[in-house]
């Protein structure tokens, strides 16, 4: 049995991840602000299924603040056997409004809880980092030696911040790190800013559906089981790695529009409007990397995963409904 730090746990892949640690007999300590990046009813939605679960401890904190290092609390006094970093603001469209709190979030928030394994002697970082880092035109599928020195926005750039200082600090210090690039997730309790979880509550309730450009924009997808199995794969001994985790199936988003409305079974109404110059027109992860040193490979299909989507928010339609989604 190990003990293990989940940043961000009340966040859509920290709450999968934390689940996925105690189902297999670990224990955690989760860590989340609740701030208001989408609605907060979201992630108070999932923490009470993880506080529900013995084997998890929440501390509400903000771990881009320096003096979470000083105060004293469970994550300073403990000892664990890795930090998984999944705290970050994200969202490539809102950090063009207000780059800053990326930075705080993601850079600042990376930085501390780095010199929180340093002070502490834990062994072992995972940070969660992503596939906008890859920039505008990366051969695809994207494998991780493709450029990642381009980045579109402050989200990416935010990213790339927090993974060469993780570098430096399994340099100077021999943390052992892991660095996994996720590729677009999905599945229930999404995040609501996010194309998935907008199609099925649009749809279902007869709502228009925006579309950004022509909606010929492809995306790899990836349920939220596979992105946590392939997470805790990554907390083995590596020494320093990038790591793609993606779906191996894409679609663009006029096809998964298509594919909602079957699954719902109700017509959308889909309005069209400008592109977005924040957003990358496609992604597709090359994750034979993760395949040959994690033996990880998704498992679960766009059909089924989407189906799995669309039962969750059925069941929670009463309070999922009035989830706003921007």
């Amino acid at each position: 049995m190990a003990h293990y730090l989940i940043t961000g746990a009340a966040g859509f892949i920290g709450a999968r991840t934390a689940e996925t640690l105690i189902e297999q007999g670990h224990t955690v300590v989760g860590v989340d602000n609740l701030n208001d990046a989408y609605d907060v009813r979201m992630k108070e939605h999932r923490l009470r299924k993880l506080q529900a679960l013995p084997g998890f401890e929440f501390v509400r904190d903000d771990i881009s603040d320096r003096e979470i290092l000083n105060r004293k609390s469970p994550i300073v006094n403990r000892k664990f056997d890795a930090v998984i970093n999944l705290a970050a603001r994200a969202g490539v469209r809102f950090s063009v409004e207000d780059p800053w709190v990326f930075l705080e979030s993601n850079v600042m928030g990376s930085l501390n809880m780095l010199e929180l394994c340093r002070q502490t002697g834990c062994p072992k970082f995972l940070l969660a980092s992503t596939s906008s880092i890859y920039g505008a035109n990366p051969p695809y599928p994207t494998p991780e030696t493709s450029s990642s020195s381009e980045p579109l926005q402050p989200y990416a750039a935010s990213k790339k911040g927090a993974e060469v200082l993780a570098h430096s600090y399994h340099h100077l210090y021999g943390i052992d790190v892991s660095v996994v690039r996720y590729f677009t997730v999905y599945g229930p309790a999404g995040r609501p800013d996010l194309a998935m979880f907008r199609f099925v509550q649009w749809i279902s309730e007869g709502r228009p559906v925006r579309v950004n450009g022509t909606g010929e924009q492809s995306r790899g997808f990836t349920y939220v089981d596979d992105i946590a199995r392939g997470t805790i794969a990554a907390l083995q001994p590596l020494g320093f790695e990038i790591i793609n985790l993606g779906g191996h199936e894409v679609i663009t988003i006029n096809d998964l529009i298509k594919m909602t409305e079957e699954l719902v079974g109700k017509k959308a109404n889909v309005q069209y409007g400008p592109p977005n110059l924040a957003d990358m027109f496609q992604n597709w992860a090359d994750v034979s990397k993760a395949r040959q040193m994690l033996g990880w490979q998704p498992q679960v299909g766009l059909v089924e995963g989407m189906s799995r989507l669309i039962e969750w928010y059925n069941a929670e339609r009463a309070w999922a409904k009035d989830i706003v989604t921007l």
